[in-house]
């Protein structure tokens, strides 16, 4: 009964996010809830066991992507030219789409056996670990440098382009002001 609990609760915690960020009008507000359906995720995964997918999750799609994304929206400007409104022509394909994926899944799950194993699963990550830092550091260290020269060059690449854009008063508007 308390496994059955964890998991409505783990399940809870990944589902309602999940619609927060499908109907969220706020592009920040949906990265947030994007944050807690993934943690929700990242509790499935450890609740059925697979804990190197569990820490994955949390280290690679929370840690890394999901920060990138909230980073990259907050950061960036959004034009203020009001809410525009779009009628059926952009729903009724979404939800036809999504009633298909939705019986797709269904039929699959309904299918399947689902037979439980009486063990535990054995833990995976100490074994794991061990290996990236002993027979597979170079290659571990290797993705990390060219991670680290990525970075850095998109950050020349930003600002490069921002060193090209005016800003107001700076030839930028009013010399548009001038020539009208």
């Amino acid at each position: 009964m308390t496994g059955d609990l964890i998991f409505i609760l783990l399940a809870l915690l990944t589902v309602v996010p999940a619609v927060w960020v499908v109907s969220s009008r706020n592009i920040v507000h949906a990265g947030f809830g994007l944050l807690f359906t993934l943690f929700g995720a990242a509790g499935l995964y450890a609740y059925m066991g697979a804990d190197f997918i569990a820490v994955t999750q949390l280290m690679v799609y929370i840690g890394g992507v999901l920060v990138l994304i909230l980073f990259t929206v907050m950061m960036t400007r959004v034009p203020s030219g009001g809410r525009r409104t779009h009628g059926l022509d952009r729903y009724v394909p979404a939800g036809v789409f999504a009633a298909l994926v939705f019986g797709v899944l269904y039929k699959t799950i309904t299918s399947v056996e689902w037979g439980g194993s009486e063990q535990p699963a054995m833990p995976t990550i100490a074994e794991i670990g061990t290996n990236f830092m002993t027979s597979y550091i170079f290659p571990f260290e290797y993705v990390s440098l060219v991670l680290l020269a990525a970075l850095i060059g998109a950050a020349i690449l930003i600002r490069e382009r921002r060193d090209e854009q005016p800003a107001d008063g700076e030839n930028g508007t009013a010399e548009r002001e001038v020539q009208q």
